[in-house]
């Protein structure tokens, strides 16, 4: 009785050689005409063994652990405080009458804290028009202070609104006393005691959770490309490789979550499960300053506008500009502009700018008024699976970082000690240490945790951004 075999083989023809003939391989691909049961092909494929690295390092953290530090906390929320300005000084004061000052603002209630007998100077920025005067009386109630120019009769001439009023001095007469007793009206005689005032900011840590999986047959199959990823790891089994991918990229998120965190805003979002954290680029846009549009053409007048701003805020000399591509060319080219030797063609030049002299077209760091700048490209917002490549209005285009410290109390460690401006607190004890942990459960790869029939690989950390001094911080933005 005849046999039918399904599927039916061409004829494989031993050969007595040990050679490759279309006789006797065997075709695991299918032909031209897609017939997957022949065995035609002659020769083997010839096979690269190594993964080509077409995108290089693929990994975006290093950020924070080049400009801040990473500390252990316990509770569920870190709060700091930070320190008002020094001296008294009032922004958008009116002028009710040629001769008294409103100290409120667009009818928001403000702490009048002028004493009478204080000197003050007065500014009108539309006008160009300023004044010293002796505070003859001031009322903390109404937050209105009567004042005696020191030059000129009156403030006639003064724009009623968008004044600056900041005290400079006090003067008293021979034989006189001032009072502390009281804070009401007073009738220039009380003097208003100043209290110390602090901003009082916070954030909470989030959870960040991930995960691997590989069967136990998975886990036996030996692959035949040679893998290796940016941690060192390599090998032939693809689930090694998958496994370190899955770390690398947690480690990732670890610092893009406190880059790009936002807190949940109650009045407008309809997230009940979750309450965010405040990132770098929320806090910075809240609290520091935003500079939209910087270019070459400009630059200079744009960045010279940025250290004005500075001067009027902490003033911290050394800083650290991390860039996109773009925005740092421009800074190269704004520098360019302004080197003497620009049009002579040697302000580049490296070997002692001989005939034969390698161009050095770009930037790392450079001095401009009482403050050093160190600019860096910043692969997060150059990487196109991130930021890179955006563009566009408001897209976040660099970031500029003071180099300095702060001290605080830390209540863990009991003492003062000194902390960057930028720094993570991550969820520890001694019980338990949720800065980066990772284990394994399951029945496969060394782990006997469960029945599972597989190994499951296990990331998690609880962690926050605290951004000190945000008012020292700028955000480069698109026009």
């Amino acid at each position: 009785m005849a046999s039918t075999l399904t599927p039916t083989f061409g004829s494989i023809i031993p050969s007595q050689k040990q050679e490759l003939l279309n006789s006797n391989y065997l075709q695991f691909n299918s032909d031209a005409a897609g017939d997957t049961n022949t065995f035609a092909q002659q020769y083997l494929p010839e096979i690269y063994e190594q993964e080509v690295e077409r995108y290089g390092n693929r990994t975006l953290s290093g950020f924070l652990r080049m400009v801040g530090a990473e500390m252990p906390m316990t509770s569920d929320q870190v709060i700091w405080s930070e320190q008002n300005r020094l001296h008294i000084s009032y922004n958008g004061c009116t002028l009710p009458s040629t001769l008294t000052i409103d100290l409120e603002t667009n009818g928001t209630t403000i702490q009048n804290v002028i004493s009478p007998r204080a000197t003050v100077v007065v500014l009108d920025p539309t006008t160009g028009l300023e004044a010293k005067c002796l505070v003859t009386d001031s009322d903390t109630t109404t937050g209105i202070i009567t004042i005696q120019p020191y030059t000129v009769a009156d403030l006639t001439g003064f724009t009623a609104t968008g004044l600056k009023v900041f005290v400079y001095g006090s003067e008293y007469q021979k034989g006189g006393s001032i009072s502390a007793s009281s804070v009401g009206a007073n009738t220039g005689t009380q003097y208003v005691s100043v209290d110390p005032q602090f901003q009082q900011y916070s954030n909470s840590p989030i959870i960040l959770k991930s995960q691997y999986v590989v069967s136990g047959s998975d886990m036996a199959q030996i692959g035949w490309v040679e893998v290796a990823t940016e941690d060192g790891t390599s090998g032939y089994l693809w689930y090694l490789k998958a496994e370190s991918e899955t770390r690398l990229r947690f480690e990732d998120y670890l610092e893009t979550s406190m880059i790009e965190g936002e807190k949940v805003d109650g009045t407008v979002s309809a997230i009940t499960t979750g309450k965010g954290t405040e990132g770098l680029f929320a806090a910075v846009t809240a609290r520091g300053n935003v500079n939209v549009g910087f270019t070459a053409t400009d630059g200079l007048a744009d960045f010279d506008a940025i250290l004005k701003n500075l001067d009027t805020q902490g003033a911290i000399e050394e800083n650290m500009l991390f860039l996109q591509r773009q925005t740092s060319l421009d800074f190269d080219d704004m520098l360019a502009a302004i080197s003497n030797g620009n049009n002579g063609g040697t302000a580049f030049g490296l070997f002692e700018n001989s005939e034969e002299m390698a161009l050095n077209l770009g930037f790392s760091g450079f001095r401009r008024g009482s403050y050093d700048f160190y600019k860096t490209d910043w692969k997060y917002l150059n990487d196109a699976s991130t930021r890179g490549g955006a563009g566009g209005n408001n897209s976040v285009e660099g970031v500029l970082i003071p180099a300095g410290t702060s001290t605080v109390y830390d209540q863990v460690l009991g003492t003062n000690i000194r902390r960057p401006f930028l720094h993570v607190r991550y969820r520890a004890s001694q019980a338990d240490d949720r800065r980066l942990k990772s284990w394994l459960t399951g029945s496969a790869g060394g782990a006997y945790t469960s029945t599972l029939d597989a190994m499951e690989v296990n990331f998690l950390s609880e962690r926050c951004l605290v951004t000190q001094a945000a008012n020292n911080f700028v955000l480069f933005k698109g026009a």
